[in-house]
């Protein structure tokens, strides 16, 4: 009883993390029985843990190869926790009460909204639904879109196999089960020239890092931009910044010896999938400096708010230069489409430019005295776990338990977000009584 109690104690954040955490350990669980492998064999629970971890966060680091070491049953359950985590949690939870006939409380609508980015509490219940549904037709359409080249390649396992990726990329998980043999790790280098293949995972990952309330005003006003909410128009122009110029960059800079078709699928890609997808059909090692530097950027970025994506988020980035360009002008605020922005979301948003550039930077200083590995190579793989996109050079596998354990963390913290853990910890609200006096610091 008194466990129940609690329970109904805690603010919605709170929930969103216990619930993150409960299917994470269900999710390890059952990944360590023998049956989820293919060699029949227990799994420890350090590679469950961090399997199931990077599943349910969406990530996609793996330190088993999914298609050669997990076995059927082990790749639904993997499957299981990428459509789980990649919806929310509590968007799953909420779904099934309704299903069942079951009223939504007020608290359990509090933790919707925060758990979808929604502006409103009233039609959270309504928003969760549309979500569950445009997820699953998306989905299809991918996996419908997949079947002919991949039945063509795998016979009827090309079916499971167009299903399997078109949830990951929705969901912007970044598994794959594309390795057998010895070939692992492969991710989909095999299809780099494959126009279907590669349009179609670009576009579920757009589709699903973009977010669902952009989705709403798509759906609702059609091509009447004028009506959308300020929110999803900086979000259309900054993903659409955020893939351009990069692909422009990668075409003339590490793929400018391809021809030219080879050569505008893989910039495209490469463009897209760092946020947060963690798919990859070019070689990553064999990358240059300034191709690595700008997916490292990319990771940290992320997709938008209410979406399957993590990494800083779109519109954080947008209110950041917006903020810039309002001080280089000398404005009173920053503001977009005629929209003021609120003070509080700047420093939100500062707030969480600081922790992703300072968390990545200090896992990869650990883990670089730690494992004795480059720098640059480490911050590689911490902002692809903060992230939660899934791109490795290659490290990951090898490294020690200690380093696990800092991904782990850091794929955990991408995933639930910054705030969302700072909010839940530091639940008591103090309101200012008093303020300290006021005296001018310079800066800059």
């Amino acid at each position: 009883m008194s466990t129940i109690l609690s329970l109904k104690k805690l603010n919605s954040f709170q929930r969103i993390i216990l619930g993150f955490l409960s299917v994470i350990l269900i999710g390890s669980f059952l990944l360590m029985l023998p049956f989820s492998s293919k060699s029949s064999n227990w799994t420890s629970f350090g590679n469950a843990l961090f399997t199931s971890t990077s599943a349910v966060c969406v990530t996609g680091l793996v330190v088993r190869d999914t298609a050669t070491y997990w076995s059927q049953f082990g790749q639904v359950v993997i499957l299981l926790l990428i459509q789980i985590g990649g919806l929310g949690i509590i968007s799953v939870a909420a779904v099934i009460a309704s299903l069942s006939g079951r009223k939504i409380s007020l608290l359990q609508r509090s933790a919707l909204q925060d758990c979808i980015s929604a502006h409103e509490i009233g039609d959270v219940v309504m928003m969760t639904t549309f979500i569950f549904k445009v997820a699953f037709v998306i989905e299809f359409l991918g996996m419908i879109a997949m079947l002919p080249v991949f039945c063509s390649d795998y016979g009827a396992r090309g079916i499971w196999m167009a299903f399997f990726h078109s949830i990951s990329a929705f969901c912007n998980a970044g598994f794959d089960i594309m390795g057998h043999g010895t070939n692992t790790f492969v991710s989909l280098t095999r299809y780099s020239s494959n126009v279907i293949i590669s349009l179609t995972i670009s576009l579920l990952i757009i589709t699903g890092g973009i977010g669902f309330l952009v989705w709403s005003d798509i759906i609702r006003h059609k091509y009447h931009l004028k009506r959308y909410k300020m929110q999803s128009k900086v979000i259309i122009v900054t993903t659409a910044f955020l893939i351009v110029v990069p692909t422009i960059i990668f075409a003339f800079s590490d793929f400018s010896s391809y021809p030219l078709k080879k050569r505008l699928c893989l910039s495209f890609f490469q463009a897209v999938t760092p946020r947060t997808a963690g798919f990859n059909t070019a070689n990553l090692t064999a990358m240059s400096s300034i191709g690595r530097s700008l997916i490292i950027i990319l990771m940290l970025i992320g997709g938008s708010p209410g979406s399957t994506a993590g990494g800083m988020k779109t519109t954080t980035i947008a209110v950041l230069f917006s903020n810039a360009i309002s001080v280089f002008r000398r404005k009173k605020s920053a503001k977009f489409f005629g929209r003021r922005i609120d003070d509080s979301t700047i420093k939100d948003a500062s707030t969480i430019m600081i922790m992703y550039i300072c968390i990545p930077l200090t896992g990869a200083f650990i883990i670089s005295g730690i494992e004795g590995l480059p720098i640059g190579d480490c911050l590689y793989e911490t902002a692809s776990a903060l992230g939660t996109v899934g791109l490795s050079l290659g490290l990951t596998p090898s490294l020690g338990h200690i380093s696990h354990l800092i991904l782990i963390m850091m794929m955990f913290w991408g995933r639930v977000g910054g705030l969302t853990l700072m909010f839940a910890a530091l639940s008591k609200k103090t309101s200012e009584v008093s303020q300290y006096p006021v005296e001018k610091i310079n800066v800059g």
